[in-house]
């Protein structure tokens, strides 16, 4: 067995506050260990941003032994001691009773020694506890062979585990990928031998699951693991309805591997790009049809897509603001750009996709291309809209209504005007204008036209009547 220097992973400055808070409790009686994830990101060499504890002290004990505490799970024996800004969960030693909704123990019931803490928990590398005063770890689940065979194991029989929680099976899945070890056979087998009980846990605690994967390093993995063991028909059915469905000569890939590999092509630091690359060609499926050519044909699988990519998130429940740049991507990842595009099409394309995401829509196509399994780099193209957006956003073109040098209120004032959405119409129509022609973003130049689209209206108006 190799030993491992946990300390030398810690940051001095959260090392001395660790050292303190172990000693608060030592010094009163009880004990007070370092336990489950952290202790095992810690082992491996990751960085930990959560220290956990165990301790047999109890809630009411720890709330008087700090000056700030949160009972954040007190229920459950569980608060928060804050200490230099530093947050710390500290979970009294328990036992717990029967689950009853596949989620949480219907009864809770505190322990007196940690091995029966240890013992009711998910996985044996999450078993492991850290004594920072003996500098010793604590393994009663064999938790420290696994880590050095690189196995996600259940502690005790996996359907007993999984019956029990069944966000258990969604953790095993993103433990493995994350750590890239391998689900160990029985405790994989368990996992598709209870989706009733996986689908009993609630959405955001699935989507959390979810975004978690996608900010792995190659979330492609989790999501196999979610495809194989059957989780992906709970988190992403239409995802995995694109399984094996070729698509045509162009594509190395199926829809599915297209999907998985353009989210791993993606970049780490932008979830939201990554989640729609994952959604971005959702639409295939349900409007696939053979070509005259003999080959298969998509024809406006992006607004199929971008729909359902809508309908997905918002039955995860993300927030709004998600859901709308994840749509917008999805939607318009299908432009295609030739060297005929006037200024004005470039800057209404600007418009639509938004000056703020532009940035993205780009980074979704490279990764769209290099998820294609033949392609690499940004084509020629496109880089040279990149560069005429560039010149255009240098220049300060105006590209919404926001940039026109005339609003609502100047309409109203100018032409005694109402509120309505007739001003809406007028600013729009100036907008379509200035697109082609930024020069006549002025001022006087756009009171002008609006009073020519005013008598415009009036006179068609008339002629109705």
């Amino acid at each position: 067995m190799q030993l491992y220097d946990i300390k030398k992973h810690i940051p001095e400055q959260e090392l001395d506050t660790i050292k303190y808070l172990v000693d608060v409790f030592i010094k009163n009686g009880f004990q007070c260990y370092l336990i489950g994830g952290s202790v095992r990101d810690l082992i491996i060499g990751h960085r930990c941003n959560d220290y956990d504890f165990a301790t047999n002290a109890r809630p009411d004990e720890i709330l008087r032994l700090f000056q700030r505490v949160i009972p954040t799970g007190i229920k459950h024996g569980t608060v928060t001691v804050i200490i230099n800004d530093i947050s710390f969960e500290i979970t009294t030693y328990r036992s717990d009773g029967k689950y009853i909704n596949g989620r949480h123990p219907d009864t809770v019931t505190f322990s007196k020694t940690l091995k029966e803490d240890v013992v009711r928990r998910d996985f044996t590398i999450n078993g492991l506890a850290y004594d920072i005063v003996k500098d010793e770890i604590i393994d009663y689940v064999n938790g420290m062979e696994d880590i050095d065979k690189k196995i996600v194991r259940t502690i005790d029989d996996p359907m007993k585990r999984f019956s029990e929680d069944g966000l258990r099976t969604f953790r095993a899945c993103r433990l493995a990928s994350k750590l890239g070890f391998i689900i160990e056979e029985k405790t994989f087998f368990a996992i598709s031998q209870t989706l009733d009980v996986a689908r009993k846990v609630s959405v955001e605690r699935i989507r959390d699951e979810l975004v978690k994967i996608l900010q792995i390093s190659v979330p492609s993995v989790g999501i196999e693991y979610l495809r194989k063991c059957g989780l992906l028909t709970i988190v992403l059915p239409e995802l995995a309805s694109s399984y094996e469905i070729y698509q045509n000569k162009y594509h190395v890939h199926d829809i599915y591997y297209h999907s998985i590999y353009s989210c791993d092509s993606a970049p780490l630091e932008h979830p939201s790009i990554r989640l729609a690359a994952l959604l971005h060609d959702i639409g295939k499926v349900p409007t696939k049809k053979l070509g005259e050519g003999g080959d298969y044909t998509f024809y406006n699988h992006e607004v199929v897509g971008a729909k359902m990519a809508r309908g997905i998130m918002k039955r995860l429940k993300f927030s709004n603001e998600e859901i709308e740049r994840v749509n917008n991507l999805v939607l318009n990842h299908m432009f295609h750009y030739t060297d005929e595009w006037t200024d004005g099409a470039v800057r209404r394309f600007m418009r639509k996709v938004g000056t703020e995401n532009i940035n993205d829509m780009f980074l979704l196509r490279l990764a769209d291309r290099k998820g294609n399994g033949s392609r690499e780099g940004m084509p020629e193209p496109i880089k040279k809209l990149i560069r005429r957006i560039g010149k255009i956003i240098e220049e300060e073109n105006a590209i919404s209504l926001k940039d026109l040098k005339i609003n609502g209120h100047m309409l109203m004032e100018k032409f005694n005007m109402k509120p309505g959405p007739k001003i809406g119409r007028i600013l729009n129509e100036l907008l379509e204008v200035v697109l082609d022609d930024p020069d006549k973003n002025e001022s006087e130049t756009l009171c002008l036209m609006a009073g020519e689209i005013i008598d415009r209206t009036r006179s068609e108006q008339d002629q109705v009547y």
